[in-house]
Formats: C-alpha cells, structure tokens, sequence
C-alpha cells in the first residue's frame, strides 16, 4: 500500500511538473519528457559521471571527515561538564556561523578544488551531528544509570550497555539528517568556484539559458541524496537491528 501511494505521489509531482511547463512556457521549465531525453544524453556521454562522482566524493569526504568526529566528541564531553560548559559557547558560534561566508576562506586556504569542497562539507556536517548526539546523550535515563551504579556497573559498562544504546539513534539521525546538507554543500561550493561537480554543471547551463541541463543536474543531485540516504537506512537497520519494531512494540503494549 504504501508502495502505491509513493507511486501515485511521484504521479502527481510529474503532472503538476508538466503543467507548469505547459504554463509558464518550455524556455523556463522544460517538461519531465525533454529533461529525462537530457538526462539519457548527458548519461550517455558521460557527463553526469564525470561531475557527479566530483560532487559525491567531495560531500562523502566531507561527511566522513566531519561526521564521526560529530558523533564522537559527545560520548567524549560527557563525562568533563566543565570542558563542556567551556567549550559550548564557542559551539554554539560554529553552529550558527554561516559557513558559505567562509567559502572564500577555504578557497585560499586550499584552492579551488575538491579540498575546499571537503573542509566546507565538514565544518556542515560536524555542527549537526554533534548537536543531535548531544540531544541523545542527554536524553539518556540517569535513572537506569544511577540504579546500573547501584548493581556494581563500572563506567565502561554503563557507556557500552546504557549510553550508547540510547544514543544510537540519534546518532543515525543526525547522520540522515546531514546527508542531503553535504550534498547541498558540496554543490553551493561548486557553485561559487569549481571547474567540475553537479553545481558547476547547472551553473554552465544557466548561462547557456538552458533550463533542461539545470533541471537535469537537480534531479541526478536528488538521486544522490535519496541512494545515500538509502544506504545509511540500510546501515543503521543493519547495526541497530537489536530494537523491537514498530509491530513488535504495538504487540507488547497490548499484551499489557
């Protein structure tokens, strides 16, 4: 059912995509059927290979060389509150800094090629990360560690058996979460100085007043975000595959 209904949803979008091409004119918005003979084109020669492996590897990089230190460095402040109070200040400026302003920065610091892309995906993905995991640390039952204290639960034991279960989903949140903001990154980077990637694709065909090669690099850029979405909804079922599902949860609680 639920199948059918994405079916009828992308049905939907693809006719209110049409009419609005039928609307406002094809030299704005061209239809589903002349951007999909595009796309076909740009697969066939290559193109969408050459700059979106570009893209992809620039918002993987990044995602990683951001990412784990994000989900790390919570488990790391949680026990030193006084680090943490120091340091949150300056946390919360890097959170709410906008980090296309340090574009230009990055570009002189490591040009205009993929480093800068990745160092700009990284200081995006760091900041979310850190701030759902640091949501689900504190959302952990201090309750349930306090009686663990009372049984004899040394510090490590708490952390593997309590903490980190509790906080695993918020972890693979905030992970879901950043995904597409790599992505997005990796392309506005692009966008401001790259002679290679999605953004700069859809850049060249804005000043070529070809609106197919723009919607064409919009949709392989949500292709992209929804196969690496995909792919860590498959990793986190794979490794939290301990949690009851929705049924089995519905089941217990009527059992009682």
């Amino acid at each position: 059912m639920r199948t059918f209904d994405r079916i009828a949803v992308l049905v939907a979008l693809l006719a209110a995509w049409h009419a609005a091409s039928l609307y406002f004119g094809a030299q704005w918005i061209t239809t589903p059927w002349v951007t999909a003979q595009a796309f076909w084109r740009a697969l066939m020669r290559g193109d969408l290979w050459h700059h979106g492996s570009y893209t992809l590897s620039a918002a993987v990089l990044g995602f990683l060389i951001g990412g784990i230190p994000g989900a790390g460095l919570p488990f790391v402040l949680r026990r030193m509150h006084t680090l943490r109070a120091v340091l949150d200040p300056y946390l919360v400026a890097g959170y709410g800094a906008p980090k296309v302003a340090l574009t230009p920065l990055f570009i002189i610091w490591f040009g205009i090629g993929l480093a800068s892309k990745v160092a700009l995906v990284a200081s995006v993905v760091f900041f979310l990360v850190f701030f759902v995991t640091s949501a689900g640390l504190a959302s952990v039952d201090q309750k349930l560690i306090a009686a663990a204290r009372v049984f004899g639960a040394d510090a490590r034991l708490i952390a593997r058996e309590i903490v980190w279960p509790s906080a695993a989903p918020y972890v693979f949140t905030g992970l879901r979460i950043a995904a597409p903001y790599a992505i997005g990154t990796a392309v506005v980077g692009e966008l401001i100085s790259s002679n290679r990637g999605l953004g700069y694709s859809i850049q060249a065909a804005a000043t070529d007043f070809d609106p197919a090669g723009i919607f064409v690099g919009v949709v392989a850029l949500a292709l992209v975000v929804t196969g690496l979405n995909a792919a860590l909804g498959l990793l986190e079922a794979r490794l939290l595959s301990w949690r009851p599902d929705d049924k089995t949860v519905e089941r217990a609680q009527a059992a009682f």
